[in-house]
Order: structure tokens, then C-alpha cells, then sequence
């Protein structure tokens, strides 16, 4: 029996991997679910009542309106003349460029798409849209006569809430690229050059004329410098001699006299040519160009303000000099109290012109600067010390053998007079091998800054057969000393001011200080090249990025004292909700 039941089984059992379907029993519908999205239609027309509701609390925009309105409307319109179509309001300009380059918009293009596009900006603009052009007249010409007030009204505003106080006035220098042709230079000493081969062809070329000629030429090189007028006077006296040759070529009838004549003529000629169009041009070139030089031994063609100096962004890695300038900053808790621009690469002679351009403003003098080794000259001290002696500011400024003064190499090294020995009454040193280096006459020696320094002069008795000279001095005669009595004492100065633990304190402090405002200036906010040209334009673009540097910073304190205000901070699950008004249409 249970055999057959499996035979049955077997024969009705069939495999299969899908499931049945029974087409006789329908199943159950499932339930439908009909997607649903936020309403959207940008075709209705809205209307937004306060555009300011859209903007937070401690926003970038608020700080820019809040310091551009501290400024009198007086002030801003003494700018203008008047007449002629209204201009855009001037505190307008000044808040959406000043808001632009805190957004890092450097190019009036984009500001002005900001008008359209950002609504802080359609905020600050009051909805107004001035073209890239106004915009760019604007930061270029109206900014030049009004951005030293408007920087000093800032500062003062930050003064007045207690952001910045001028006790310690950290300063340093930086060089930002020009925007000028990095391959367009002149050199001062290829232009020296090439004037004094020219000199030499100008008087080769008077001697010529006065030995055709038989003209008084030559005197004018022996007896004064040859310039553009003379070299003018010369080349009308030739004309008039070409002219009479003429005369006689015309009158003469003898073919072979005619011919000497023709050739005589045909040489004063080019004479003439070369005068007119080579030696005069070149020499007003040349003393153009010495014009444009100054003090510097560099300038672009494309930017004649800018000087070819040595940049850290080396790209191809081979010391290439590129245009640019070199920028003064002080800072103080980060913030940019001053700052200045200068033509020259070297920061020690940028300390003295920078100081006194502070002391020409109505911001306040500093108790105290800092400053690294490369402001440490003779020079800058007795600035800072004052011609009576009586300090004008303290200085943390280290002179540049500072760190090297304090090695046990230096103090051990026999070549070095402070380690001598120094007798005052006889006004003498005694040199390590006994013998006496005494005063011999004084010297004085103008820098290149023209600043006059006064050396004492001290010479070894005698050197010979002495077996530490060659440790001592590379000199064949006997050993000297130049001493700068002046340089020694300020030096000594410097020392003790930095060997007090709360000034080095203060010093360590330089590095967080204005090397961090460079670094968030070009690194964080990538300005690192100039837009504008010329060096009062580049005073003004500096100006608004050192404006915007320190906007942030206020925005970015205000913000972090909100977030830590117990009263700001919202609850747990609870959102944030900007309403604004809308009419729809």
C-alpha cells in the first residue's frame, strides 16, 4: 500500500522554480501613493518687503554698514564738486567695494554681478546696480582723495570699542606682484651704460663736423655738458651749411669740384639724419628714464611705479625678480592699525618714511614697536630714540648679529673686538695676544640713504710675527677697528629692552601677530597681485583689502561672543525661521 502511495506521488509531483499563478483568484491592489513636493513656481511675481530680514545678525554686510555710517555724509560730498548728473551716493560705493573684497570679488566685474546676484549686496545697494565702469572710477579716482580719512575713521571707530588700543605696534613688510609685464624692465645700470656710450658718440661725431665743417661743434662738448638744446643748435647751423653748398653746387661749373661738394653735402646729411633722429631721441629717452629712476635701480614699462624685486612665489624655482611693491603693516590683535607702500625691496629703509607718514596722520603714536632684525639699523634707532635723546616710541627691534652674539662660537672667536679688552682711560683695546690697538683718527661714511655714520678708528702697534693674526685679521698690515660709538650704545639698548622677560614675551608675540595677517590675506583670501597700477592706485586697493581684513575680524569676534552667549543659543530640535513678506500675484 505505501508503495503505491508513493508511485502516485512520484508520478504527480512536479519540480519548479517559479510559483504558481492562479489566474482564477485576483490579487489584493496595493495601495497608491502620490508623490508630494514643496510649491515652486518661479514664473509668480514676488515682492519682498525687507530684504534686511534676510540677513543675519553678526552677517559681514551689517559690520560694512555699520563702520561706512560712522562717517559724515559731510565728510564723503566735500569729495565732489557738484553739477552734471547725480552721482551714485558715495556711502553706496564704498559698501558694496568694501563688501566685495571682504567676499574675495577683487574685479569691479564681479561686484557688479553682485548687485544682481547676492543679497547682501542687493541689501548694501539699496537694489541699485552701477555698472563696472562707475565701479571701477569709483576704487580708481574717487578713493584716492578720500581713502586715508575713510581708513582713519575706521580705526578710530575700533579704538573707541576697545579692539585695538596702539600699545603694541607690530610691524613688518610684505611684497605684493604689480600688475604690470614681468619681462618689461629697465635697468638703471644698462641705461647708465648705454648714455655713456652715447656721450662718446655725440663727441666723436662734433669733432667730425668741426674738422668738414670748420664749426665751433667741438667747444660745445669741451666746455659744457652736450644736451638736447645744443645738439638742436648744431643741427640748424648744418642745414644752413647744406643750404650754402647747395648755392655753390648750383653756381659751380667744374664737374670734379662739383662732385667733392655733392659728397661733402651728402655726409653733413647724414649727420643732420642721425642727430635729429637717433642722438636726440636716445637723450631724451635716457634722461626720461633717469627721471622715472629716482632712488631705484628698476622700473616696468607697464607700471613705470613698480620696482623689480624678489618675491617668495618663485614658480620656476630660479630667483626671478618680478614688479611689485613692497607694503608696511602694523598690526595689533590682529587688526591693521596703518599701513604703507614703498618702491624700495629692503625693509630698513622703509622704517623711517613709514613712521612718518603715521606721525602725519590724526591716529594715535604707538608706545611700542616691534619689529624683526631687519629694521635693526643705526638709523632707525636714533629715530626712535629722538635727537634729544628722549624716546619718541620704545623698540623691540633686534640689530641682525643679535641671536649670533649669544653662541659660545661668537664669544669665543678671538677676531671680535667686543671680546677684547677696553681701557678707557687710554682709550685703547688690548688684543688677545697682549698687544695694545689704539685710537688713531675718526671717519665718517654716508650710507646709501644719505644718512651720515661717524666710525673711531683703532690700529694694532704692531703685527708682526704675531701667531694669532691669521685668526684675527685677513688684513697684510696691522689689524683695525672700525667702531661706530653711536651704533654700540643703541645696540646695547636694544639688548637690554629685549632681555626683559615681559618684552620678550611681547616679541614672541610677533610671529602670531603680522605674519598671520599676511598669510590670511594672501593665503585665505588669495590677494597676492595688484589690480590696479601706479602707486597712489595701489595705496587705494590696499587700503579697502586692509579695510575688509579688519571687517571680518569684527564679524568674526561678534560671532563667536554670540554663539557663547547663553541667551542666543537655541534649543534642542528647535528651527531657525527667516520670514519675509510676499505679495503674489
Amino acid at each position: 500500500m505505501s508503495n503505491q502511495k508513493t508511485t502516485i506521488m512520484n508520478d504527480t509531483m512536479q519540480l519548479s522554480f517559479f510559483p504558481e499563478i492562479n489566474d482564477k483568484e485576483p490579487s489584493k491592489p496595493k495601495r497608491e501613493i502620490t508623490p508630494t513636493f514643496k510649491e515652486y513656481n518661479n514664473k509668480q511675481v514676488m515682492v519682498i518687503y525687507d530684504i534686511e530680514g534676510l540677513i543675519p545678525d553678526n552677517h559681514v554686510a551689517r559690520v560694512v554698514d555699520e563702520m561706512v555710517e560712522t562717517i559724515p555724509d559731510e565728510r564723503l560730498f566735500s569729495y565732489y564738486k557738484g553739477g552734471g548728473r547725480p552721482p551714485f551716493h558715495p556711502k553706496m560705493m564704498l559698501k558694496i567695494i568694501l563688501y566685495g573684497y571682504s567676499q574675495k570679488r577683487y574685479s569691479c566685474r564681479q561686484i557688479h554681478r553682485m548687485t544682481m546676484e547676492d543679497i547682501p549686496t542687493m541689501w548694501l545697494a539699496a537694489m541699485q546696480q552701477p555698472d563696472y565702469r562707475t565701479i571701477n572710477d569709483f576704487r580708481g579716482s574717487r578713493m584716492q582723495d578720500m581713502i586715508d580719512e575713510l581708513f582713519e575713521a575706521v580705526i578710530h571707530k575700533l579704538i573707541e570699542e576697545k579692539y585695538i588700543t596702539f600699545e603694541n605696534y607690530f610691524l613688518d613688510g610684505t611684497k605684493f606682484e604689480a600688475d604690470a609685464n614681468k619681462y618689461s624692465f629697465v635697468w638703471k645700470k644698462s641705461v647708465t651704460k648705454y648714455e655713456a656710450k652715447l656721450k662718446e658718440n655725440i663727441e666723436k661725431t662734433l669733432k667730425k663736423i668741426h674738422n668738414i665743417t670748420e664749426l665751433e661743434a667741438e667747444e660745445i662738448g669741451q666746455t659744457t655738458e652736450v644736451d638736447e638744446q645744443d645738439l638742436e643748435a648744431v643741427a640748424n647751423e648744418l642745414e644752413e651749411k647744406v643750404e650754402q653748398l647747395t648755392k655753390k653746387i648750383e653756381e659751380e661749373t667744374t664737374s670734379s669740384v662739383r662732385k667733392e661738394m655733392r659728397r661733402e653735402r651728402t655726409q653733413i646729411k647724414k649727420t643732420i639724419k642721425k642727430i635729429k633722429e637717433d642722438y636726440i631721441p636716445r637723450m631724451t629717452k635716457y634722461k626720461e628714464q633717469k627721471q622715472v629712476f629716482g632712488d631705484r635701480n628698476s622700473y616696468s614699462k607697464t607700471d613705470t611705479d613698480a620696482t623689480f624685486m624678489r618675491m617668495k612665489e618663485d614658480h620656476m624655482k630660479n630667483g626671478q625678480l618680478k614688479p611689485g611693491y613692497n607694503v608696511q603693516m602694523a598690526t595689533e590683535n590682529q587688526f591693521i592699525l596703518f599701513y604703507s607702500i614703498h618702491q624700495r625691496p629692503a625693509d630698513t629703509r622703509c622704517f623711517i618714511p613709514h613712521m612718518e607718514k603715521l606721525a602725519n596722520t590724526s591716529l594715535p603714536m604707538p608706545k611700542k614697536v616691534i619689529a624683526d632684525a631687519g629694521y635693526g639699523s643705526e638709523e632707525n634707532y636714533v629715530y626712535a630714540v629722538g635727537d634729544d635723546r628722549e624716546q619718541r616710541f620704545e623698540f623691540l627691534i633686534p640689530y641682525g648679529t643679535y641671536l649670533k652674539e649669544q653662541t659660545r662660537k661668537y664669544k669665543n672667536d678671538i677676531k671680535n673686538a667686543k671680546n677684547w679688552e677696553y681701557i678707557e682711560e687710554e682709550d685703547c683695546f688690548i688684543c688677545p695676544n697682549g698687544r695694545k690697538v689704539s685710537f688713531k683718527k675718526y671717519l665718517n661714511k654716508k650710507n646709501p640713504s644719505g644718512y651720515e655714520q661717524s666710525f673711531k678708528i683703532y690700529e694694532c702697534e704692531d703685527c708682526t710675527d704675531c701667531p694669532l693674526k691669521p685668526q684675527c685679521t685677513k688684513a697684510k698690515g696691522n689689524r683695525q677697528v672700525h667702531w661706530n660709538t653711536i651704533y654700540e650704545e643703541m645696540k646695547a639698548r636694544a639688548k637690554t629692552a629685549l632681555a626683559c622677560e615681559t618684552n620678550a614675551a611681547i616679541y614672541a608675540r610677533r610671529k602670531i601677530e603680522v605674519e598671520s595677517v599676511f598669510g590670511h590675506i594672501k593665503g585665505n583670501r588669495s590677494f597676492r597681485r595688484f589690480s590696479l597700477r601706479g602707486l597712489n592706485k595701489v595705496h587705494v586697493e590696499f587700503g579697502i583689502v586692509a579695510l575688509a581684513h579688519n571687517i571680518l575680524k569684527v564679524a568674526g569676534i561678534r560671532q563667536l561672543l554670540s554663539d557663547k552667549n547663553p541667551k542666543n543659543k537655541k534649543a534642542s530640535g528647535e528651527k531657525q525661521i527667516i520670514f519675509s513678506t510676499c505679495l503674489i500675484f
